[in-house]
């Protein structure tokens, strides 16, 4: 189940020059599945990646900040699923370190040149075995438009892969742009349970890079939750290749930083509203708006009240416009002066709170009606400032869960 996420199209998953990818069949944790994703990047391009926040992080995530800090230059991404290899020690540690050497010898490059990913299930070794056994079939199966593939074996509790592209016009130059996801569950931002991994053949300085991923990160994926929970595997990668032969962007304030910036977020975005629209049990899909704040970040803190209370959500899945539910999520955002009188609520266009109560016109049946929707947007106006933020989440069901209680069997 999935809210009005469509499968990806093929023809908009533009092959970037310099990176290639193979899938296979590995049998990490289940057989007759894709679940080994290799993925080649040409010498010369830039890499750059953001991590989960959550201190008991998993060993690649480990690994691949310490690789990248080297300096030596990506050349492979090695992503498995079925198994996360979080919460496994040193022995985690080693089995992730051991595929990157694998791969490395069949490429003959360096160990910390590859980076490695993992998700799935937490607290069981990696089987390295399957792995690095199924090295030869994922690069068997090289290619430059494998992008869906690459979408489709990335996957765990996801129902519909998720990968978009777009081209752009830079410096006179035609770039192509090409992203792919995963994540349903244990989604919140810093970041979420999710992989996230986006190549362009741009020219992008090895010194931007790094502010690159990070804002792409904060505009898009930084923006969503399901469920409030910060997995131990969050990564977001972004690749530019230097195939298209415009001058090197060095800022994103220049007009081609802000072209290609605009292009490759867009990209972003649609990757973490599909993680939401395809998020656990989810049947609606809410845009939380909140206007009229000090800061951005304060808006932003209220709008993720209200988008992680159980309340509000499982109310949300109902029908059901018990809305003093978001006015009260909004009252325990933290926000110490907040004034409950210059507070209001809407629904869609349904002006459901003035100044802090009920307004005199609102009608249940009008706010049931907004509630009924597949897509909502809740709008809430603090009154004390000219700040803005949105986040993105979906409602809690029955479904969420089943699912959860069922997933390691």
């Amino acid at each position: 189940m999935s809210v009005n996420l469509l499968a990806p199209n093929p023809a908009t998953l533009y092959p970037v020059p310099g990176v290639r990818i193979g899938v296979t069949e590995a049998g990490v944790r289940k057989a007759n599945r894709k679940d080994l994703t290799v993925v080649l990047i040409d010498e010369g391009a830039c890499v750059s990646g953001v991590f989960t926040q959550n201190r008991f992080c998993a060993a690649p995530v480990q690994i691949c900040r310490e690789h990248l800090a080297s300096g030596k230059g990506v050349r492979a991404m090695l992503i498995n699923t079925g198994n996360a290899n979080a919460g496994t020690g040193e022995d985690g540690r080693v089995r992730a370190l051991s595929t990157c050497k694998a791969l490395a010898a069949k490429l003959g490059i360096e160990a910390n040149q590859i980076l490695p990913f993992s998700t799935g299930v937490i607290m069981e070794s990696l089987p390295i075995d399957r792995i690095e056994a199924g090295l030869d079939g994922a690069l068997a199966d090289m290619g430059d438009n494998h992008w869906l593939r690459a979408a489709e074996g990335i996957m765990t509790t996801d129902t519909v892969a998720k990968a978009f592209g777009t081209q752009v016009m830079i410096g006179g130059a035609l770039v192509s742009i090409t992203g792919i996801s995963k994540g349903a569950g244990m989604i919140r931002p810093n970041m979420a349970t999710m992989l996230g991994f986006m190549a362009t053949d741009a020219c992008v300085s090895p010194a931007l890079m790094r502010q690159l991923a990070t804002e792409l990160a904060e505009g898009s994926f930084n923006r969503v939750t399901v469920d409030g929970d910060t997995s131990t595997n969050d990564s977001f990668v972004v690749i530019a290749t230097h195939k298209v032969k415009h001058a090197v962007i060095d800022s994103l304030d220049s007009a081609d930083g802000q072209a290609l910036k605009a292009a490759m977020l867009s990209v972003a975005l649609q990757l973490a509203q599909a993680i939401v629209r395809d998020g656990e049990g989810a049947t609606k899909f809410i845009a939380i708006k909140v206007e009229g704040g000090n800061t951005t970040a304060e808006c932003r803190q209220v709008a993720y009240a209200i988008a992680h209370s159980p309340l509000v959500k499982t109310a949300f899945f109902a029908s059901d416009p018990n809305l003093g539910r978001i006015l009260a999520a909004v009252g325990y955002a933290g926000i110490a002066d907040l004034d409950q009188t210059g507070i209001d609520l809407f629904l869609d266009e349904v002006h459901v709170a003035i100044k802090g109560g009920r307004n005199p016109l609102y009608r249940e049946e009008e706010g049931q009606r907004v509630m009924k929707q597949s897509e909502i947007t809740v709008r809430v106006v603090l009154g004390r400032g000219d700040a803005a933020d949105t986040v993105w989440t979906c409602d809690l069901s029955h479904e969420y869960v089943t699912i959860n209680a069922d997933y390691r069997s």
